[in-house]
């Protein structure tokens, strides 16, 4: 009888904590309410599966006690109890399954109109790449990594020498504009994450990952990494700051570009150590990487 009693209070319990738990969804900042509500949808699913399970083990303690004028009765198979659970359970893993693959579906179908920002993580720092006046971003591999061009970005190729290079600063992004965002990692596995964004994706060594969003609201957010990547992994932080056009015009217009950095690295003159050829192939591996994430 007691164990049936704490069964309860822990079911009650457990959905009483759910609704007035301090630990909730921070306010949504992009267009990514289809994240929350499959995760809404999970909890009832769930959350009903396991109030019932709980309160159904509570009934049977106290409806099937020990008493010394009862005997127990062995019943093997119960067909029409097995159908009901079939069903109820197909039912539930439908309603599990349905709203992610919705919104999976939506995360990685980018919009054609999409502008294309870069986030590039090392142990342990963010930099951001923005297209220049040309409107595209420029080829980059790894090993062109130098002091003089620490992004890695192609000098022959003529849209690298206009983008907009952010480094130990915050991120801007225009408001109400969908963005897809390229994900480069120079070392370790990383995973850029804005919890207000409810999009996330690892940055992973030799790939070229993405997601996309549209921002809805302006605000200053935290850039986290949500993936383990050494002993700095805790301060490996940022901002991100969404403005409305003007302001985003206004910031973008005080930024410098690649060549304007590094005139060095945009000249080319860090290639002199490696072919040519050695480059032209790393390019393509690495241009057939950014087609696929498109």
């Amino acid at each position: 009888m007691v164990l049936a009693i704490v069964l309860v209070l822990i079911a009650v319990g457990s959905v009483i904590f759910h609704f007035w738990s301090p630990w909730w969804f921070t306010p949504i900042a992009s267009n990514w309410g289809s994240m929350d509500d499959a995760i809404n949808i999970t909890f009832a699913i769930t959350g009903v599966a396991y109030v019932a399970i709980i309160l159904f083990m509570a009934y049977c303690i106290y409806k099937y006690r020990y008493r010394e004028d009862r005997r127990a009765d062995y019943e093997p198979e119960n067909s029409k109890l097995e159908w009901w659970l079939t069903w109820v359970t197909a039912a539930g893993v439908v309603g599990l399954l349905t709203p992610g693959l919705i919104a999976w579906n939506e995360f990685v179908t980018v919009p054609e109109d999409a502008t294309e920002f870069e986030v590039v993580g090392s142990q342990w720092e963010w930099k951001y790449r923005l297209p220049g006046k040309d409107g595209k971003l420029g080829t980059s591999s790894i090993k062109l990594i130098s002091d003089d061009n620490p992004f890695g970005l192609n000098p022959k190729d003529p849209n690298s020498k206009d983008d907009i290079l952010i480094e130990g600063e915050d991120l801007h992004l225009p408001l109400n504009k969908p963005i897809k965002m390229l994900l480069r990692s120079v070392d370790v596995l990383h995973d850029f994450y804005v919890p207000q964004f409810r999009a996330k994706m690892d940055l992973v060594p030799g790939m070229v990952t993405f997601f996309w969003l549209t921002t809805t609201r302006t605000g200053t957010f935290d850039i986290l990494c949500a993936e383990l990547c050494g002993v700095g992994h805790h301060a490996m932080r940022g901002q991100v700051v969404v403005d409305d056009t003007a302001a985003f015009q206004k910031w973008l217009g005080g930024q410098k570009s690649f060549a304007t950095l590094y005139p060095k690295g945009a000249a080319g003159t860090q290639q002199a150590a490696e072919s040519d050829a050695e480059i032209k192939t790393v390019l393509t591996a690495n241009n057939q990487n950014n087609e696929e994430g498109k």
